[in-house]
């Protein structure tokens, strides 16, 4: 999976293994995870539906995110990094990053684009990771 605004990969497990293991994978490249959004238990309470698992997950390494804050304050808006990991099927996940090139090229500013590609380097060590 390729887009302008995220890339990511298919894994063969669940989507909690894939949870588990993608979470694992960024703790190496030095983020934590500081929110689990389950989109699909929401939807599927809210409005009776079936939606497969699929979670947002807001990954945040805080060296980077205090250096970008520090330049430009209001880049909280563009904060944390979305992980996606949806369900495609009982033994198979896809797990998404967002792009923090294409979504922090919105701030014109040279120390974020020069976070921005670090933060996609290792975002792309953890999709291959997986």
């Amino acid at each position: 999976m390729q887009s302008k605004f995220g890339f990511g990969k298919e894994i063969p497990c669940g989507a909690d293994e894939a949870v588990e293991k993608v979470t694992h994978a960024l703790k190496a490249e030095g983020f934590g995870v500081l929110a689990d959004i389950d989109v699909a238990a929401k939807i599927n309470k809210e409005l009776n539906a079936d939606m497969r698992p699929y979670r947002i997950l807001g990954a945040c390494n805080p060296v980077l995110a205090n250096k970008a804050i520090s330049e430009v304050p209001d880049i909280g808006l563009l904060l944390p990094c979305n992980v996606l990991v949806r369900s495609i099927d009982d033994e198979r996940s896809e797990v998404s990053f967002m792009d923090p090139e294409g979504v922090l090229s919105l701030v014109d500013h040279p120390l974020v684009a020069e976070l921005a590609a670090d933060v996609k380097a290792r975002l792309t060590r953890v999709r291959d990771a997986l």
